[in-house]
């Protein structure tokens, strides 16, 4: 199967442990900006505990929407808390594991007599999965169809996979996108009617914040067609200028 061609990108953190904060989360914010640096965005992060029923249901939920491409945090070990292989195979594949010959090879050439009997589980992968190169300690991780990509949830080995597959599977930079920033003097609920009529391709971004001196608006629009971007700005300082409004543009 292809790559996804124009990918909406997806986290999936599994972990207990974050959940009941005996470990930091680092993947959120590392992956929200290494996307950014390819033109990309992240554009949801989900971060659940280690239950098979639920891993299994969220992949299902993220392989429905049109053009995901997920990556999958956690849970891929040999312990009976590691789910994220049969979840994978359930909700992606046939529901059975399979022995991956090169995976089981890896795995012993790197533990010798000790990849039995338990890390040999880590071999056990769904239909049709590919390998990917743990920098670490060779452990591998495994992918499906292009789209999801199952990692370890230690930072220091799983990173570096989603850089190899920013390089090697969606290497291609997205469009660039055309912002424009404000800031305005008002109640966003006084700029709504600007907002409704902006066209679809501008994407718009309101946050409210108020102050001890009274309450204020940034409005940031942004479009891959950078006239689109220019003119919804200008309805924005248009209509502030016509209503007396203060407002100061953003550098971003």
């Amino acid at each position: 199967m292809a790559k996804v061609a124009h990918p909406r990108f997806f986290a999936l953190i599994i972990g207990t442990e974050i959940l009941n904060r005996r470990r930091e989360d680092s993947h959120f914010l590392f992956l929200s900006e290494f996307l950014l640096s390819r033109g990309y965005r992240l554009s949801g992060s989900f971060v659940i505990e280690d239950d098979p029923a639920l891993i299994e249901k969220s992949l299902s939920f993220l392989a429905n929407i049109d053009n995901s491409v997920v990556f999958s945090f956690g849970g891929i070990g040999s312990t009976p808390d590691d789910h994220t292989r049969i979840s994978a195979a359930r909700a992606l594949e046939d529901g059975k594991l399979y022995l991956h010959d090169e995976a089981a090879r890896i795995i012993e050439d790197r533990l010798g007599e000790k990849a039995y009997p338990y890390p040999i589980r880590m071999a056990q992968l769904p239909k049709g999965a590919k390998l990917l190169h743990n920098p670490v300690n060779r452990m591998p991780a495994f992918y499906l169809k292009e789209r999801f990509f199952f990692m370890p949830g230690f930072p220091q080995m799983s990173h570096p996979m989603v850089e190899w597959i920013m390089d090697n599977i969606y290497s291609e930079k997205s469009e660039p996108q055309f912002r424009k920033t404000l800031q305005a003097l008002c109640r966003e609920s006084e700029l709504i009617d600007i907002m409704e009529a902006l066209p679809k391709n501008v994407e718009l971004s309101s946050l409210p914040k108020l102050y001890s001196d009274g309450p204020r608006v940034v409005i940031s629009v942004s479009s891959k067609d950078k006239k689109a971007a220019e003119d919804a700005y200008l309805r924005f300082t248009k209509a502030l200028e016509e209503r007396g409004i203060n407002y100061s543009p953003i550098e971003e």
